[in-house]
């Protein structure tokens, strides 16, 4: 019976911490560029936008499509290192805590 109340600690004990780390994440941010470095994205660490600047020079509107993939770019590589840096925190708190290392998290 200890153990499982051992059990529960633990696991209020992570939720807790992985609480800490998500209000952490939400915090710090990673940046992205595109289009040498005409299009950047800065990414929370929760996955969110937080900004995106483009250079004037790069707005054509006669090739729209130009500048879309130049943003698209941007916004998929800041979310990708976003994604990183979440998972390098939580297999940290997850060694710290002397869990094992499941891929996926």
């Amino acid at each position: 019976m200890s153990n499982m109340f051992q059990m529960i600690r633990n696991a209020a004990a992570m939720q807790k911490q992985v609480k800490k780390i998500q209000a952490q994440l939400r915090e710090q941010t990673v940046e992205f560029s595109s289009g040498g470095g005409k299009v950047t994205v800065t990414a929370r660490g929760d996955a969110s936008v937080a900004a995106i600047r483009i250079d004037p020079s790069v707005i054509n509107p006669a090739q729209p499509a130009v500048l879309e993939k130049m943003v698209l770019a941007a916004v998929e590589g800041a979310l990708d290192a976003a994604k990183e840096m979440s998972a390098r925190d939580m297999k940290h708190l997850a060694s710290e805590m002397g869990l094992p290392d499941i891929p996926g998290l």
